[in-house]
């Protein structure tokens, strides 16, 4: 590095964005995670003695100090440390460092540490090119991800390494960082004469919700923008703070965790009929932008799983809601969103759609059964095979009932459907039970077997080896 390289390395360093000059440097700076990183935790012990030897994920949404974590361990160990972002890097660039840390091993018995900041980007064949080198202790993995580890990073380097969950800072800590900024006369505003409001101080907190990064931004462009008075002293006041982060940022990737959990807490708001949490989580998947298509397909999907015959007419809710979006778009479309979800929220509810997988069950566990001869096809082979002789037609019977033979003869007397009593399907119970009854005498049906309800996780293994895959809820 010569002279010049010198002089842009401090002009970088000098003009690095507020967050980026506050970062801590030591445990002692760092802010927040006490769980993992708080004196006498195993992760932060590791780092004191610089005996890091096992590989970790640090998993944690933006601005928790993922990053900083690494660069603090990059400063306090005697093995060489490599960076690499998996968003600007690939195969190649990671074969160069894998070969260097061989050398390096090799050649002078150093060991290296190698960081992955957003792991998660890589595709499988680029996160398994990092498992024999894991594995042998070629060097140690630092895997740094906004996702969920667990579905987003291979399996096999998950169970390789040691995963850390980093969560939003507390109000409390996000003050301390911006008091620290303040005050810092090195990398903050401590040559400044800054007056930072209680009431500006906690709506950026408020605001920045456990985003650490999201809180200094904040600050950098109030102090930035704004002039001194007449006795020298910037003002950050609450209405300052307010024009300096607008917004609340949202945490709401629509491909990651945060999806699946929101849509997951609004499904089970609605299926709990909770119409606030339902409108609350509804508000949070809309403002971030999520698909209002999405929404109301997995409307549709509960009216028929969780609503039913509870109240029939919560699928013909749901399905007009989405019909009437199609016609208007936003933002007026989303009324009828709002109307379906109220609606779906306040019905009774039945989950008796999901009898349709005891059956699924039994055809799994019994194979073939053969159609009963009086109900088969009688268009093509009545007369030479007999198909279809036998049939009663039900309309030409009063109450346009017959109590004949519809399963299987070795399934007479089994129920996969338990009415509830709930809503509309009370109604049905009582009718069910005349049939069945009927039924049972027109047969001489003596065995009776009401097949018990399946478990959720019985349905969903159902419906994930029925070809489709369930969705979260």
């Amino acid at each position: 590095m010569d002279l010049f390289d010198h002089a842009l390395q401090d002009r970088l360093s000098r003009e690095a964005p507020l967050a980026a000059r506050m970062r801590p440097r030591t445990l002692d700076e760092y802010v927040g995670q006490d769980e993992i990183a708080g004196p006498g935790r195993l992760l932060r012990r590791a780092i004191e003695a610089d005996r890091l030897f096992s590989s970790i994920i640090l998993w944690g949404p933006p601005g928790t100090g993922k990053t900083t974590l690494a660069q603090i361990i990059a400063n306090s160990t005697k093995s060489y440390f490599a960076s690499i972002s998996a968003v600007l890097s690939g195969l190649p660039e990671l074969r160069k460092v894998i070969q260097e840390a061989k050398e390096r091993r090799k050649l002078h018995n150093l060991r290296t540490i190698i960081f992955v900041d957003e792991v998660h980007r890589w595709n499988k064949a680029q996160q398994d090119a990092l498992l024999p080198h894991v594995e042998n202790g070629t060097f140690v993995l630092i895997g740094a991800t906004t996702e969920n580890p667990y579905f987003e990073v291979i399996g096999a380097l998950v169970s390789r390494s040691r995963v850390f969950q980093l969560k939003p800072l507390s109000d409390e800590g996000v003050a301390r960082v911006l008091r620290r900024a303040v005050a810092d006369p090195e990398r903050g505003y401590g040559r400044l004469d800054v007056l930072l409001e209680d009431d500006a101080l906690a709506h950026l907190i408020q605001v920045a919700g456990g985003d650490a990064r999201n809180a200094l931004n904040a600050l950098e462009l109030a102090v930035e923008t704004t002039p001194p008075d007449t006795s020298g002293v910037v003002r950050v006041t609450l209405a300052v703070a307010q024009e300096s982060i607008q917004r609340r940022a949202v945490l709401y990737d629509k491909d990651g965790d945060a999806h699946y959990d929101t849509i997951s807490a609004f499904i089970k708001s609605v299926r709990g009929s909770d119409p606030d949490a339902a409108l609350y989580w509804l508000a949070k998947m809309l403002y971030a932008g999520e698909s209002p298509r999405f929404i109301l397909r997995r409307l549709i999907i509960l009216a028929g799983e969780d609503i039913g015959l509870g109240d029939p007419n919560g699928l013909v809710v749901a399905n007009a809601a989405a019909q009437a979006f199609e016609y208007i778009g936003l933002p007026e479309g989303i009324y009828p969103i709002v109307e379906a979800t109220l609606y779906l929220a306040t019905a009774p509810k039945s989950n008796t759609s999901n009898d349709y997988f005891k059956a699924v069950k039994r055809v799994e566990d019994e194979g073939r059964a053969n159609v009963p001869q009086h109900l088969q096809d009688d268009n093509r082979d009545a007369r030479g095979l007999g198909h279809g002789q036998g049939y009663v037609y039900p309309h030409e019977r009063p109450g346009h009932h017959v109590g004949q033979q519809y399963l299987p003869t070795q399934l007479l007397g089994t129920y996969f459907y338990t009415p509830s009593e709930e809503g509309y399907e009370a109604v049905v119970k009582d009718r069910l039970a005349r049939w069945r009854e009927a039924q049972r005498a027109a047969l001489k049906i003596e065995r009776i077997e009401e097949v018990p309800a399946l478990s959720e996780a019985e349905v969903l293994d159902l419906k994930r080896r029925g070809g489709r895959r369930a969705e979260p809820d």
